[in-house]
């Protein structure tokens, strides 16, 4: 796949189909967040991969309620895979490097033929004492802070169109 192509046409996907995300698909999606730049090359981000069905549907649940909404939300629109992009807050420059790493990610997704979508609200959901209780879990220090989220799996609908292009948005100096 050409980059240009892949830039233009990679949407989010909001429907996925329950199937796992190979691991070689996986692995690509890995790899690209591994290359993204970082901060004075200090590669301070990290990526969590979530498959188990329990602690998807807790990641699910903990985001949904950072909303506060009356309604029944599922904010990770049923993908089986999430993944959780995470900085170590006194790194040089923890937000910066986790969304680098997580928009190589959503472009290497759709270069694997997988759908994603940006999952907002990580840093309130790691910052709740059941998020602490996931950084425990997963050996990493209560001290991250949660930046992204990424949705992964394969679509269950088709590739959404993209809108038009907003102007003004170039200004050359």
């Amino acid at each position: 796949m050409e980059a240009f192509d892949m830039l233009r046409n990679r949407r989010s996907i909001r429907k996925f189909k329950s199937d796992q995300v190979s691991e070689d698909a996986l692995e690509q999606v890995l790899e690209a967040g591994l290359y993204a730049a970082s901060g004075a090359g200090r590669q301070s981000a990290v990526t969590v991969v979530v498959q188990d069905p329990a602690t998807v549907a807790k990641i699910d649940e903990l985001n949904a309620k950072v909303l506060d909404s009356d309604q029944a939300v599922h904010p990770y629109y049923g993908a089986p895979t999430i993944l959780v992009v995470l900085a170590p807050k006194d790194a040089l420059t923890p937000t910066e490097d986790a969304v680098l790493m997580a928009g190589n990610m959503l472009n290497a997704a759709y270069a694997a033929g997988l759908g994603s979508c940006w999952i907002h609200r990580s840093k309130e959901v790691f910052e709740m004492p059941e998020g602490k209780e996931l950084l425990r879990a997963w050996g990493l220090p209560e001290d991250m802070a949660g930046v992204s989220s990424i949705a992964l799996g394969y679509a269950d609908c088709p590739q959404p169109e993209a809108a038009p292009r907003k102007e003004g948005r170039v200004v050359r100096a």
